[in-house]
């Protein structure tokens, strides 16, 4: 039984500069081009560690569109109901600084339309026997809808990951209904109307526990960068799980894998606290190397077993 992830694909361009990186100034330094996108890498992220994957997205019909599709499918993600259509793919272009940290990024949006009319014709054959499925919860309205309708309709949970919170603050009532909504500490004060900037993990899980039962939200998780992230859900149970110290490579990827992580967690029944330390995991691996997907591991170096996945306790159907 895979776990499906919707979203889209990305070919990120990324720029490096030889020393300090001046805002103001011209930087030599070196440019790379990877495969990219939320949904790519979280699919790619999933696989790495060994469960099955389906991806639902599109790619473009081109040579580059075809590299993306060869990627994936060399690390067993399956990829038959990838629409590969003309403006299948997105493009990022991000400037790193001299620590590896994005300081400043342009995004093009893909057109979805080919994704909406997959889900309308094949959404049965997508979801019937998955396990778990995870939706970029701001891509297309209509794509996101139709993915959680088809969801609904054969009893899989939804987890729910956001690149653009404005957008998502327009579907509160879908948020509602995921198993759980993963964001970081910037995007959850846009999605709770507050500046949670100054807050310490210690203060932040309580302060998230208060907002998610008030919110009726099944469950969240927020990442905090350095601090780690904190968790909560609707019982009023909350929880706090520190970063890995590791040396920095380029820290582009590793929101992704956190939600990669915590996704595959959940999906094997682990409790929340697990699955974000298995997040974190995945994301300190990710951070360590110039790709934005994290290395492959093998199921069991993070403590979980290859699901059969029929009944699992975190997703009661």
């Amino acid at each position: 039984m895979p776990i499906v992830v919707v979203g889209n694909v990305f070919v990120d361009f990324k720029g490096f500069p030889e020393g300090t990186y001046l805002p103001a100034g011209r930087n030599a330094g070196r440019v790379e081009i990877v495969h990219g996108g939320v949904g790519r890498n979280v699919a790619e992220d999933i696989a790495n560690v060994g469960l099955p994957t389906r991806f639902v997205s599109m790619v473009d019909n081109t040579a580059q569109g075809a590299e993306v599709l060869r990627n994936l499918q060399n690390r067993r993600v399956d990829t038959k109901y990838v629409s590969v259509v003309p403006d299948g793919m997105g493009i990022w272009l991000a400037v790193m600084d001299h620590t590896g940290d994005v300081v400043g990024s342009i995004s093009k949006r893909p057109k979805m339309d080919a994704m909406l009319k997959l889900l309308e014709e094949q959404g049965d054959d997508i979801f019937a026997d998955a396990v778990s499925a995870v939706v970029e919860i701001d891509i297309d309205d209509e794509v996101a809808r139709a993915a959680c309708r088809c969801a609904e309709r054969h009893g899989v949970p939804v987890i729910a990951l956001v690149a653009n919170m404005s957008i998502a603050l327009q579907r509160r009532e879908l948020i509602q209904k995921t198993r759980c909504f993963i964001c970081n500490q910037q995007e959850a004060g846009i999605y709770f109307a507050d500046d949670f900037s100054s807050l310490s993990p210690e203060e932040m899980a309580p302060e998230l526990s208060r907002r998610v039962q008030a919110a009726e939200l099944q469950s969240m998780v927020v990442t905090m960068g350095s601090q780690g992230a904190v968790w909560a859900d609707r019982t009023g149970k909350c929880g706090i799980c520190p970063a890995a110290s590791v040396s920095v490579c380029d820290t582009s990827g590793a929101g992704d894998a956190f939600c990669a992580g915590v996704s595959v967690g959940l999906s094997c029944g682990k409790s929340l606290q697990e699955a974000c330390e298995i997040g974190t995991r995945l994301a300190a691996a990710t951070i360590t190397v110039p790709e934005s997907v994290c290395p492959c591991f093998r199921p069991q170096e993070l403590g979980i077993e290859p699901p059969e996945m029929q009944q699992l306790s975190m997703f009661e159907r």
